[in-house]
């Protein structure tokens, strides 16, 4: 969406349309559950923070500044949600049926499976501001600018964050054998 269509979809949110804030959800849903999951590894705790962070962007759209882009300002909301349903502790084991694939054998998707659950436990490994770097350039395709704003943090401590994020998930997957050298 570019800009002048996000700025009419804000103004139709702040004056109340419920189609616009549905479309709002619509378009941002999968990858804020995404980030969520990424963070605490729970689908329902995911779930969770999806909910929250579209009940807090209905909440606060009318202090909205359209100076940023409503991407951002809500990727920021669900990383200080996932934060702080860290902090609170609530950890559950994470879901472990995972849908099979219509395509590939049993044997690929269970390599598969077992590749994604090995990335995601390591990537649980990593403290809360190595993982949220991680997820937001790797698993939501977030630019050093975005995540410098998402996190509101300097774009230089972005990239050192990543690089040691990089760096520690190489040597645990290596320690899992996903890496042979």
């Amino acid at each position: 969406m570019d800009r002048d269509q996000e700025k009419a979809m804000i103004e139709s949110c702040q004056n109340g349309d419920r189609e616009a804030l549905e479309k709002l959800v619509r378009q941002m849903q999968k990858p804020i559950y995404n980030a969520a999951y990424r963070m605490l590894g729970n689908p329902d705790q995911a779930a969770d923070v999806t909910q929250t962070t579209f009940l807090k962007v209905f909440e606060n759209i009318q202090r909205f500044d359209q100076q940023h882009r409503i991407f951002s300002w809500t990727y920021r909301i669900a990383m200080n949600e996932s934060i702080d349903q860290l902090k609170r502790g609530k950890r559950l084991e994470p879901l472990t049926d995972m849908p099979v694939s219509e395509t590939g054998s049993p044997r690929k998707e269970a390599a598969r499976e077992q590749l994604a659950d090995t990335v995601q436990t390591t990537l649980m490994e990593l403290g809360e501001d190595q993982r949220a770097v991680m997820t937001l350039r790797h698993f939501s395709d977030c630019s050093y600018e975005d995540i410098s704003r998402i996190l509101d943090i300097p774009e230089k401590t972005v990239k050192s964050r990543l690089y040691s994020a990089r760096q520690q998930m190489k040597s645990r997957l290596k320690e899992h054998g996903v890496f042979s050298s």
